[in-house]
């Protein structure tokens, strides 16, 4: 594997971003870039030294992955107040806009809410560095 120096934590934002940019890590520099539909995806105004492998396209959590890692972290909570918040996020997961209604159920939860927090990062991270070994890429550093 390539190492790379690589900001886990931009790259954990691009994996679980849900704006509209499209983002791209740099094989080169490590930089990840985001674009705005309708922008030229990096390296397309290249004249000279075209490299067309050179900008990854990050792949996003999709909805399913993204509420199965909401699901999973409920079954991890040991605190008082889990029994009370497991099923108030729950049904929050199973309802309409299940990623908002989640996130702002868990307002009502602050302990709760920084251990979601906190097990979030750590996933993200992981599959960030997942991503990255199965596109023959390693971190320089974790």
């Amino acid at each position: 594997m390539r190492p790379l120096t690589i900001d886990l934590d931009r790259l954990r934002q691009a994996i679980d971003s849900q704006d509209l940019a499209e983002h791209y890590l740099d094989q080169q520099s490590g930089d990840i870039r985001a674009v705005m539909p309708g922008d030229p995806v990096p390296g397309a105004d290249e004249k000279y030294d075209i490299e067309p492998d050179r900008y990854l396209p990050i792949e996003r959590l999709d909805l399913a992955q993204q509420i199965a890692m909401r699901e999973a972290f409920l079954y991890t909570l040991h605190d008082p107040d889990a029994h009370a918040a497991h099923a108030v996020l729950t049904e929050a997961l199973a309802g309409r806009k299940p990623l908002r209604t989640f996130d702002f159920k868990l307002e009502d939860f602050p302990r709760i809410k920084d251990h979601w927090l906190r097990y979030q990062a750590v996933q993200l991270r992981e599959y960030a560095i997942t991503w990255l070994h199965d596109k023959g890429l390693e971190p320089s550093r974790y």
